[in-house]
């Protein structure tokens, strides 16, 4: 495919990460532009044509222009054809894809107060008892990440690393960079230090710390 891949972001969006760990993964290569806060502007008409939700990242290729960060992932590995990221039998297929959907429904929704207030400072969230109910509320989320991690003894939906790993591998490292009381969750620490045992995620994933 040669470099006919563009991803539209910033490499420190959460987002952008996802998709910029799963071309690690699959050996693609790409050209990616800055866009968002800081660069350029998504809400350009340039831009909201490609995303009418004026959000990062965005894909371009041969196919067209694609958003929303874990239906580029699958459509990425979907294009390569890999069937270890994102099976194709249908129950497996399923459990990678649940995990996917409950990171984005479940899991980044509880985090969004207490991220802005306690790493971006945003003097609009800076309700103590919202910050403390949003710690509270990302801290029970991830209490079901620990029980799940703990059944299997691996990865989020088995014993083999796939999509649902990326995409909440860099959930967690989010989880654990943010200055904040965490309950002690054995299983998630292990996880984190076994995802930091491959490349892209010690590239993309952990803030480029060793």
């Amino acid at each position: 495919m040669g470099n006919s891949l563009r991803i539209l972001g910033k490499a420190s969006s959460i987002n952008v990460r996802k998709v910029l760990w799963t071309c690690h993964e699959l050996g693609l290569a790409y050209e990616r532009e800055d866009w968002g806060s800081g660069f350029a502007s998504t809400h350009t008409p340039e831009f909201l044509r490609l995303n009418p939700n004026a959000q990062v990242p965005v894909i371009i290729d041969e196919a067209g222009v694609l958003w929303e960060s874990n239906t580029i992932c699958r459509y990425l590995v979907g294009k390569q054809r890999n069937t270890d990221l994102l099976p194709t039998e249908p129950v497996s297929r399923a459990r990678v894809e649940q995990w996917m959907d409950w990171q984005a429904t479940e899991l980044n929704p509880s985090w969004s107060y207490a991220f802005v207030a306690l790493v971006r400072q945003n003097p609009d969230f800076q309700d103590p008892q919202r910050i403390a109910a949003g710690v509270r509320g990302w801290n029970e989320k991830m209490g079901i990440l620990e029980q799940q991690l703990a059944v299997t003894g691996a990865y989020v939906a088995g014993p083999d690393f796939t999509l649902a790993d990326i995409v909440i591998g860099l959930s967690v490292n989010r989880w654990l960079m943010t200055p904040m009381e965490r309950p002690d969750y054995p299983a998630v620490v292990a996880y984190y230090e076994k995802l930091s045992e491959r490349s892209g995620f010690r590239e993309h994933g952990r803030n480029g710390l060793p």
